[in-house]
């Protein structure tokens, strides 16, 4: 039984793709990326254990039309995920985004671990790349320009990944206020002038 390591979990959230999504953010990404939107979920320790079974038992399906998810290095946890995503699709036909800081190439020719290429066998839309702060350009579902969209399947094939405007949601967790989705830096910088702390959420 697999056994994922979460960082956070958003069950309703029009900010990372089409439609409403349920959000599945890992914890622990080996990459580093200078300026990194989620610096806290770069190391790898010990955040919320969850099976496959009960982070599907807290998704509302009838009410969500895919999944998108990101961390963190969601092919770090490859395994589960794709646990996660064949066992979402039993009970119903989602359509799944993930984003990865490897290049497509890289994951499938020296793929991290073994559960690399379950994962990417449901995955139909691959957002890849290493984030670079000096191309993150306010466009599109991706946080820098390099990172390129990938379809592996025909599913959303119809949605504008490349030049739609970013959504960001505010909600509260835990006290603090958390963006959900992809901020643009005119966005990030208004919220540092406010003096919270903002938990920056890819």
């Amino acid at each position: 039984m697999y056994q994922l390591n979460i960082a956070a979990m958003a069950g309703c959230t029009q900010a990372l793709g089409p439609g409403l999504r349920a959000v599945v953010w890992v914890q622990g990404c080996p990459l580093n990326c200078p300026g990194c939107l989620a610096p806290d979920w770069i190391p790898f320790v010990p955040a919320t254990p969850m099976t496959p079974e009960k982070i599907l038992e807290g998704l509302d399906l009838d009410r969500i039309s895919g999944m998108t998810f990101s961390g963190g290095e969601p092919m770090s946890q490859a395994g589960g995920l794709a646990a996660l995503a064949r066992l979402a699709r039993q009970k119903k036909g989602l359509d799944l985004i993930c984003f990865t800081g490897y290049r497509y190439e890289r994951l499938l020719k020296n793929p991290p671990n073994r559960g690399v290429p379950e994962l990417l066998a449901e995955v139909d839309v691959l957002i890849d790349g290493p984030f670079i702060q000096s191309l993150n350009d306010s466009v599109g579902l991706r946080g820098s320009a390099n990172q390129r969209v990938i379809h592996l399947t025909s599913r959303l094939r119809e949605y504008d990944f490349e030049s739609n405007a970013r959504k960001v949601e505010i909600t509260v967790r835990d006290g603090e206020l958390a963006l959900i989705g992809i901020p643009t830096p005119d966005i990030l910088s208004a919220m540092s002038k406010v003096n919270v702390d903002i938990e920056r959420i890819e």
